[in-house]
């Protein structure tokens, strides 16, 4: 092969491959759609459904539209976040420690209204079995 003919099939393949398509970016599922250093909560287990992400108290969940739907979280924050029972911090309170992250006991599924960040928790939703 002639040295010009060598440097014409360089020449076209180089740009043969800056004409393909790059693959799209993997779109984050799950608990990794949570952005660092936010408190989220989902609607469904395992991190799926409606997500909200909080970085401040807010005093009613039914404004972000997941009052009473939260059924997961993951704490991303440096501070625990105290999850309510009823909108503006009332009724009874449960914890979510800086990096928690899981689904929420089958009893507290559907069940809080507000969410403090960071503070002094409420009193508590564990009741402990009678003896």
């Amino acid at each position: 092969m002639g040295k010009k003919l060598h440097m014409l099939v360089l020449t076209t393949a180089a740009a043969a491959l800056t004409l393909l398509p790059t693959a799209p970016a993997h779109a984050a599922e799950g608990y990794d759609r949570c952005p660092d250093t936010y408190y989220c909560m989902f609607s469904g287990l395992d991190g799926s459904g409606d997500m909200i992400t909080i970085k401040a108290d807010t005093p009613d969940l039914a404004a972000l539209n997941m009052s009473n739907r939260g059924k997961s979280d993951w704490n991303r924050t440096g501070v625990y976040v105290h999850l309510y029972s009823d909108a503006n911090y009332g009724g009874c309170s449960a914890a979510t420690s800086p990096g928690g992250k899981g689904n929420f006991y089958v009893s507290y599924r559907d069940f809080f209204e507000s969410v403090r960040v960071g503070g002094p928790n409420g009193p508590s939703c564990y009741t402990p079995p009678e003896s």
